[in-house]
């Protein structure tokens, strides 16, 4: 008797909505028409792969072994066709998919998410995160790619991205990073577009091009495009109202107008509105609130400014405030006790100035807290000879100089800026937006983050174990339709269980509700599903899937055709008989 067991996995969802997307059909004609003599057509191997990344990424070497778990042709595959599914074919196929237009396939998938899941593009969200590297990377070209510019999509005669060491957001500045730019509608949070740059891309520099990117997808400049502080130059605001586009994003404490208006607020000047009030995050707290005030005067640029004030980061605000000073004041009497000492080596005011400024500023309180010093001198006698004293000692003056040090606050200056906790300035260009609603619009922004977190942990995107920047920035590709895929599931579960009006899915351990599911979640509960074959005396049976309640209700939000989950072991029963 011979037992086999084949998952089917999450694969029918996966597939579905590839499927949607006509992801199959757009890899195939940006990819060159495979060799006849070719085992594995290279577009094949691309579905695979993303459908790994979906589903639990797998390195390359393992990719075969992940394959041969499965029905084959939940895979695209015909049987005995997993085992070439190997890292060297594997490499190969992204290769070819570095050459292709990615570009024109990232506008074709984004569109067609839009179209088939009809996701709205009136507000996009832009933010950008670091990918750590390690080993070394060997670009195809030497060193004249190595030295190459950023890449824009893919394309014929595109340059990879260029690793290197820049600001990184994984908090490993010994490791060369690449930069991922992502963009997301704020329906859902769907990945709208994306792309790799190089590891010391400042965000600044990125904003024009993403832009340029969402209008073509979008096919108009009708959006409104909200990113943080980077996104508040005037070349790159300038740029976007010169093309009708809309833009929301936050004022950097160096510009001008947010000093200006902290005096202003520090003055009574604006009269805030309370915008928002929601519960606080537990029941005994009090509800947060955000307050919205017109700025006295438009920015430079002569937009509109709002000025918002959040009653949970007024708190924060004013706890860090104390808190480096409190550090700061500590420190300096620490260096204070150590100064009395007999036996303290700092003799000069130099040093003792460089030792009292680290402090501060390892406190970070250097706005409010300094320090006087005092010198004392000590004169004393000596003998300016050794041995006993007599009626010809000579004698001589030693003085001996002491410092005290003694911390001063400014709390003067420390009262004016808690006038301004918890504020923070948002400009825009579109004048026919409220202040609640531009306020409303940068509170989206965080939705980002979750995508951002998949994309390096769910989907594995980091660390990069690969060697060649063509691969990698092929990939990308790869772990941006996987990322789409997390997302439309996502929203098709949530949007579908809001209009059924069911109470929240128990999708977490221990059968714990999960008010809002993430496409991992989802994913792992339809993770176990398979089929078994038992093979005796040349008959073989087929155990079709026992799918659970909360499988099936999983099966019909998400509109998966249930036949996907019996229709190929059906077709093997059949064979068999």
């Amino acid at each position: 008797m011979w037992l086999r067991r084949e998952l089917i996995g999450a694969l029918p969802a996966v597939s579905v909505v590839l499927g949607r997307l006509g992801f199959a059909r757009i890899v195939a004609a940006a990819l060159p028409r495979p060799d006849p003599r070719c085992a594995l057509a290279p577009a094949t191997v691309i579905g695979v792969l993303v459908r790994s990344l979906a589903c639990g990424r797998r390195p390359l070497y393992g990719l075969a072994d992940w394959a041969a778990g499965y029905e084959p042709p939940q895979l695209g595959l015909a049987p005995g066709q997993a085992a070439l599914c190997n890292d060297d074919r594997a490499g190969r196929a992204l290769d070819l998919l570095f050459e292709a237009d990615r570009a024109s396939m990232m506008t074709a998938l984004t569109l067609a998410a839009v179209r088939a899941y009809r996701i709205s593009p009136a507000e996009l969200h832009n933010d950008s995160t670091s990918l750590k590297l390690y080993g070394t990377c060997r670009p195809r070209g030497g060193d004249a790619g190595a030295r190459a510019g950023d890449a824009a999509a893919g394309g014929p005669g595109r340059q990879p991205p260029r690793p290197a060491r820049g600001h990184s957001k994984d908090h490993r500045p010994d490791l060369r990073q690449l930069v991922w730019i992502l963009t997301v509608s704020a329906d859902g949070a769907v990945p709208f577009t994306a792309r790799l740059a190089g590891g010391n891309t400042t965000d600044d520099t990125t904003h024009v091009q993403t832009w340029e990117e969402c209008q073509a997808i979008a096919g108009s400049p009708g959006f409104l495009y909200v990113a943080d502080s980077k996104l508040a130059t005037g070349a790159n605001m300038a740029y976007i109202d010169s093309r009708h586009g809309g833009f929301v994003t936050i004022l950097p404490r160096s510009r001008a107008e947010d000093a200006a208006g902290r005096d202003a607020i520090a003055a009574g000047l604006p009269d805030f509105q309370l915008a928002i009030t929601r519960p606080g995050r537990r029941g005994s707290d009090p509800p947060r609130t955000w307050e919205t005030a017109a700025a006295p005067g438009p920015s430079a640029e002569g937009w509109p400014v709002t000025w918002v004030r959040s009653s949970a980061k007024r708190e924060l605000d004013a706890r860090s405030r104390q808190d480096r000073i409190t550090r700061a004041v500590t420190a300096l009497d620490q260096l204070a006790a150590r100064l009395s000492s007999p036996r303290c080596k700092l003799k000069t005011e130099t040093a003792i100035a460089r030792h009292a400024g680290q402090a501060i500023t390892a406190a970070g309180a250097g706005r409010w807290v300094s320090y006087t010093l005092t010198r004392h001198d000590t004169v004393t006698r000596k003998q300016a000879s050794m041995g006993r004293p007599g009626p010809d000692t000579r004698y001589k003056d030693v003085t001996v100089t002491r410092y005290t040090l003694h911390p001063v606050t400014d709390t003067a200056l420390a009262a004016r800026d808690a006038a301004s906790d918890g504020c923070f300035p948002l400009i825009t260009n579109d004048t026919s937006l409220t202040p609640a609603q531009v306020l409303g619009a940068y509170q989206r922004q965080p939705r980002i983050e979750p995508r951002h977190h998949a994309f390096k942990t769910v989907l594995r995107a980091a660390p990069v174990c690969l060697t060649s920047p063509e691969r990698i920035d092929a990939l990308s590709f790869c772990l941006y339709t996987a990322l789409l895929v997390h997302a439309l599931l996502e929203r098709q579960l949530r949007r579908a269980i809001t209009a059924a009006a069911l109470p929240p899915l128990p999708l977490y351990h221990e059968n714990r509700q999960a008010p809002a599911p993430s496409g991992a979640v989802i994913l792992a509960e339809l993770a176990d599903i398979a089929v078994t074959t038992i093979t005796a005396s040349g008959q073989a049976t087929v155990i079709p899937p026992e799918l659970t309640r909360l499988q099936q209700q999983l099966i019909t939000l998400l509109d998966i055709p249930p036949a996907s989950y019996h229709q190929h072991h059906h077709k093997q029963a059949r064979k068999s008989a």
